[in-house]
C-alpha cells in the first residue's frame, strides 16, 4: 500500500549544481540534504523543506519540461511570490483551480513549479 511521496526527481544539466543550490536554499528557503557518497558522485542535489524532498538528478541532454512540474503548496502565497520576482524568478499566476490561488514559476535551469496555498 502506498502511504505517501517519499520525493520527486526533477533533472538538471550537467554542472548546474550551484545554481540550484542558490535557488532552492537562497530563494526557496530550503535546506540542502547530503547526498550518500554513491550517489553524490553522479552530481545533482537534494533538498528539503517540511515533509517536501526534492531531487536534482544530473541529465545528459537536459531539457526542461514544458507542463510537469510539482506542486508545492505554501503558506502567504502573496509574499513568497514576491520573494521569487524579488530574485529574479518568473511568476505567473492561474486563477483556475477553485479554492486555490496559485502561480508557476522556474528554477534556474527552467523546472516548471507550481506554487499553491488553499483559500
Amino acid at each position: 500500500m502506498i502511504t505517501a511521496f517519499d520525493h520527486v526527481l526533477l533533472a538538471a544539466p550537467p554542472g548546474s549544481e550551484g545554481r540550484l543550490r542558490a535557488f532552492y536554499v537562497g530563494v526557496l528557503g530550503m535546506t540542502e540534504i547530503p547526498k550518500p557518497p554513491a550517489l553524490a558522485v553522479r552530481g545533482g542535489c537534494w533538498f528539503g523543506a517540511g515533509d517536501v524532498i526534492l531531487h536534482l538528478g544530473v541529465e545528459a541532454g537536459f531539457r526542461a519540461p514544458r507542463k510537469a512540474h510539482p506542486g508545492l503548496r505554501v503558506r502567504d502565497i502573496d509574499t513568497y511570490a514576491a520573494r521569487l520576482a524579488g530574485r529574479g524568478a518568473p511568476v505567473t499566476w492561474d486563477d483556475d483551480l477553485p479554492g486555490h490561488r496559485r502561480f508557476y514559476s522556474e528554477d534556474p535551469v527552467g523546472n516548471r513549479l507550481e506554487f499553491l496555498e488553499p483559500n
